[in-house]
C-alpha cells in the first residue's frame, strides 16, 4: 500500500542522478540489482525555520500522548539543542500534502558530549570515538506510523555512515528498549537496568548502543528480517548527507 518497490538494475561505475542532499552509498555506485523503493514520504534534514517548526509540532503531538501535560509543555518549541552544531533533526514530511509524520534529533559528539553524558560517565572503551545520540523520537499515530518509525531508524543508522560514527546511542524506557533488543542494540552498561537521566525529564531509560561497523554483519549472522531492507535497499526518499 505504501511503497513501490522495484529492481535497481545500475550499470558498473555510474550512480543515478541525485536529489540534493540525498543520501548515497559511501561506496560509490548503487550495487546491480540492488533493489529500490519509493516510500508515501521524505525523511530529511531540518535545516531551516519552518520544517524544524514542523518537526517540532509533531515532536510535542507524540510526546503529549504519554507525558504529563506539564512535562510535554516544554516541547511545543524548538530546544537550544536542536540548534547546536554536530546536531541534525530529521524530518519525516508526507508527499501528499507536506504533513509532518515523525522526527528524530541525533546529537554527534563532535562538539560537545552527548547529552546523557550529563547524567552518567560513558565507559572509557567509547572514549576518543564517533558516537551519535538518537532522541526526542516522534511519530504520527496514523497507520503510517509504524513505517515512518523503521525508516527514521535506517536514516539514523546512514546519517551515523555518512558522518563516521562508530557508535548509535539511545536511552529507551520500558517496552520501548525490547524494540531496540531486536534490532540488536546492547547494554552501554550490561547489569545496570535503568536510570533516570536528566535530558530525558528524569525517567528511567536503558542506555544501549549498536556498533555501526559491525551492523550489517551481525545482522547478516542473525538472518535479521530487516536485513535486506537496511543494507539491501535503496531509498531516494532519504535525503540525508553530511553535517
Amino acid at each position: 500500500m505504501y511503497a513501490d518497490r522495484t529492481s535497481q538494475a545500475a550499470p558498473t561505475g555510474l550512480r543515478t542522478t541525485p536529489v540534493p542532499g540525498q543520501w548515497l552509498p559511501p561506496e560509490g555506485p548503487l550495487p546491480s540489482l540492488m533493489a529500490q523503493e519509493y516510500l508515501p514520504f521524505t525523511v530529511r534534514i531540518a535545516r531551516d525555520a519552518p520544517a524544524l517548526n514542523k518537526a517540532v509540532d509533531i515532536r510535542h503531538e507524540a510526546y503529549a500522548r504519554h507525558l504529563a501535560p506539564e512535562l510535554a509543555a516544554a516541547l511545543r518549541e524548538p530546544e537550544p539543542m536542536d540548534h547546536a552544531p554536530g546536531v541534525a533533526v530529521l524530518l519525516a514530511e508526507s508527499k501528499l500534502d507536506g504533513t509532518p509524520l515523525g522526527t528524530m534529533r541525533i546529537q554527534t559528539n563532535s562538539h560537545r558530549p552527548l547529552a546523557l553524558e550529563q547524567s552518567i560517565r560513558l565507559p572509557a572503551w567509547m572514549d576518543g570515538k564517533g558516537l551519535a545520540e538518537a532522541s526526542r523520537l516522534g511519530i504520527t499515530h496514523e497507520r503510517v506510523g509504524r513505517m515512518v518509525k523503521t525508516v527514521l531508524f535506517k536514516a539514523y543508522y546512514l546519517f551515523c555512515l555518512q558522518n563516521d560514527v562508530r557508535y548509535m546511542v539511545i536511552t529507551a524506557r520500558s517496552p520501548i528498549d525490547r524494540q531496540y533488543d531486536r534490532l540488536l542494540f546492547k547494554d552501554v552498561f550490561p547489569g545496570l537496568g535503568f536510570v533516570p537521566l536528566e535530558h530525558v525529564f528524569n525517567l528511567p531509560h536503558r542506555i544501549m548502543y549498536l556498533d555501526v561497523q559491525a551492523a550489517q554483519k551481525q545482522w547478516d549472522e542473525a538472518e535479521h528480517p530487516l536485513l535486506d531492507y537496511m543494507c539491501h535497499t535503496h531509498h531516494p526518499d532519504l535525503r540525508l548527507g553530511r553535517l
